[in-house]
C-alpha cells in the first residue's frame, strides 16, 4: 500500500487547514484510513479515521473542531481532514496510516505515510 499525505504548513491560531491522504494498492489493506499526530517526545495520537464503508470516528483533539471525510478517485482513497479553529497545541507531525480496522491503536498499523508538518503560531 502507498500512503501518501498532502497539505500542511504554518497558519495562525484560529485558522484552518485541510491535510489529504491517498491511498493506493491492495484495497483490504486500507479498508481503514486514519489520521495520527505526534507532538514532539510524545507518542502518536489517533486524530479520527473513517472506513471505506462510511464509518467514522473523531478522537478527542478533533472533536467539535475538524470533520474528515473520504472518497475515491481514479482507483485511489482519498481521506481528508478538514482542520479549523486551530490552536498552538495542535502543532505536530501529522500522520496518514490505514489497516483493516480502525479499532486499534497506533502500534497495529502497518502503512504509513511519512507525515507532514502542522505549524500553529500565535
Amino acid at each position: 500500500v502507498d500512503v501518501v499525505e498532502f497539505g500542511g504548513g504554518s497558519v495562525q491560531a484560529g485558522g484552518s487547514l485541510t491535510l489529504s491522504c491517498e491511498a493506493s494498492g491492495t484495497t483490504r489493506d486500507f479498508r481503514c484510513m486514519a489520521w495520527f499526530r505526534q507532538i514532539s517526545g510524545a507518542g502518536r495520537e489517533k486524530v479520527g479515521s473513517m472506513y471505506r464503508e462510511g464509518k467514522t470516528e473523531l478522537e478527542d483533539p478533533a472533536m467539535g473542531r475538524w470533520t474528515i471525510s473520504r472518497n475515491n478517485d481514479n482507483g485511489k482513497d482519498i481521506l481528508t481532514l478538514q482542520m479549523s479553529s486551530l490552536k498552538i497545541e495542535d502543532t505536530a507531525m501529522y500522520y496518514c496510516a490505514t489497516e483493516w480496522s480502525c479499532f486499534y491503536g497506533s502500534e497495529y498499523y502497518h502503512n504509513w505515510g511519512k507525515g507532514i508538518q502542522v505549524t500553529v503560531f500565535s
